[in-house]
């Protein structure tokens, strides 16, 4: 039993500093999703406009498919001239247009190229870091690693749960105010699921 007792409680301190942070933002960032319409916010807007070099025009192909990655050309050029950088995010092909969504935490940007005239049009949006947090929290547009991220923290925080609550059997008989709590816990979400949310 003691072993067993020493066992349980270093997963629960493991997982519990594991948690931590992430506990901290996510709580946080729970309560600023909750109040989202309170909270003011004045989006930032950036439009960059340029026209393509003629031999960076040349080189662009368009392709079977109507969505693929922008040619690597045009992305040095974005990078270097405008500071625009795309990964490979496949973008939308049409005859004379090519058109890249690219959202991202907190904000949203896209990018318009007209295949005829080589006019580029780029547009940012940063809505600040309410929103960059925010997004965290639901995990959108973050990408494959935060997606991970999510859900290995998502593990941690049951194994502190589960670990939490056996030792709460453990020392139930000592604390006789422990099970009253654990049924409130249960007993107030379950209260306003059923009389308030419909």
């Amino acid at each position: 039993m003691r072993l067993y007792l020493g066992s349980l409680r270093q997963w629960h301190w493991i997982s519990s500093a594991v948690c931590l942070v992430g506990m901290l933002l996510f709580a946080l960032t729970g309560i600023t999703l909750n109040h989202a319409a309170q909270i003011p916010t004045e989006p930032q807007i950036v439009t960059v406009e340029g026209l393509l070099p003629p031999a960076v025009l040349a080189q662009i192909v368009i392709p079977d498919q109507d969505k693929a990655p922008l040619p690597a050309a045009l992305k040095d050029w974005l990078r270097t001239d405008h500071n625009i950088v795309v990964h490979a995010q496949r973008a939308e092909w049409s005859d004379d247009e090519i058109y890249l969504s690219l959202p991202r935490p907190g904000g949203d940007a896209w990018l318009s190229i007209d295949l005829a005239s080589g006019d580029m049009l780029y547009e940012r949006t940063d809505r600040g870091w309410v929103s960059y947090f925010n997004d965290l929290h639901k995990g959108r547009n973050t990408g494959i690693a935060w997606s991970w991220f999510i859900d290995i923290f998502s593990v941690a925080c049951i194994i502190f749960c589960v670990t939490g609550l056996l030792l709460l059997v453990r020392y139930a008989d000592t604390r006789p105010s422990t099970w009253p709590l654990v049924g409130l816990g249960v007993l107030v979400p379950l209260i306003l699921i059923i009389l308030f949310i419909h």
